[in-house]
């Protein structure tokens, strides 16, 4: 009779083990989902022109899944494309990244997720080079970016 007693309470622990490990995966699941549907206004095309130095930057942005989107950044002069970098923003590890590839660095940058708004983010990587943070801000039905380190920083109005 004790080893059934037993049985049944090892069971019982396990099971309620098992309910709140689903619970807690559910809970950071619907997180995360929220924190990439606070962002969907990202998706899109921006583009931003300079008169001055006769240069045109656009962001395109796409949604891959639940837990991707993916970019495309460039720059133009004239007709010559004189930047590009591939872009993501990626749920690993159930932390958000925004994953910069650009052929000046070997490998991909990640920054990740240290702040999320409805109408904006920011990631951060101290250990890069530069830029360390990335801010995204929706202004009405513009989008400033603005990419910064500890000595300088850079604005982008789309």
């Amino acid at each position: 009779m004790n080893a059934t007693k037993l049985n049944f309470t090892t069971f019982k622990k396990v099971y309620f083990l098992i309910l709140i490990l689903v619970i807690v995966n559910t809970v950071f699941s619907q997180t995360n989902s929220a924190n990439f549907k606070s962002i969907n206004w990202l998706i899109g095309n921006w583009q931003k022109a300079n008169s001055i130095t006769k240069k045109t930057s656009i962001e395109n942005w796409h949604k891959v899944s639940e837990t991707e989107f993916a970019g495309m950044g460039f720059t133009l002069k004239g007709k010559d494309t004189i930047f590009v970098e591939k872009l993501k923003i990626i749920l690993q590890n159930n932390d958000l990244y925004y994953v910069a590839d650009v052929k000046e660095n070997k490998e991909t940058t990640l920054f990740k997720f240290t702040s999320i708004t409805k109408n904006g983010f920011i990631c951060e990587n101290p250990k890069h080079n530069f830029p360390k943070k990335i801010e995204y801000k929706l202004n009405t039905k513009h989008l400033t970016v603005i990419i910064s380190d500890d000595k300088k920083k850079a604005k982008f109005e789309f």
